[in-house]
């Protein structure tokens, strides 16, 4: 056996007011559910964006809640969005009209090409086309 397509993934940041709107207004994500000030997840295509506090998901979980074991990262983290070369012209036109700034524009080797840019935690994102990993 081996483990299939990844069904979820995780960044972290402190400011969940500020995930939420960025990965909302900004990257159109769709919300799925906000749990006070310890998580909120979005829809990612077929796949789903978690967003956790650092400070909160370290603790155990109360009796009450699901018995999720505590788990967490400090520092940036990195997420990766496929996308077309024209979406990713169009992606780089709406963040930097949002004020985002593209940190890098990447011409890949084996073809494709992808930008990177930050969230409000500082997590670097990247739109690439899925022909850079042979896809």
């Amino acid at each position: 056996m081996k483990a299939g397509r990844v069904l979820e993934t995780a960044v972290y940041a402190a400011d969940l007011d500020a995930a939420e709107a960025f990965y909302r207004d900004i990257l159109g994500l769709e919300l799925i559910s906000r749990g006070a000030n310890r998580h909120v997840f979005f829809r990612a295509g077929d796949g789903v964006l978690l967003v956790f506090n650092p400070e909160e998901t370290v603790t155990s979980p109360a009796p009450d809640q699901l018995p999720v074991p505590p788990h967490g990262a400090r520092g940036e983290g990195h997420l990766c969005f496929a996308a077309s070369a024209a979406e990713i012209d169009a992606w780089e036109r709406k963040l930097t009209a949002a004020g985002v700034a593209i940190e890098s524009r990447v011409a890949w080797p084996n073809g494709g090409r992808s930008i990177y840019f930050r969230d409000p935690a500082g997590n670097s994102l990247e739109f690439a086309e899925p022909r850079i990993w042979g896809v």
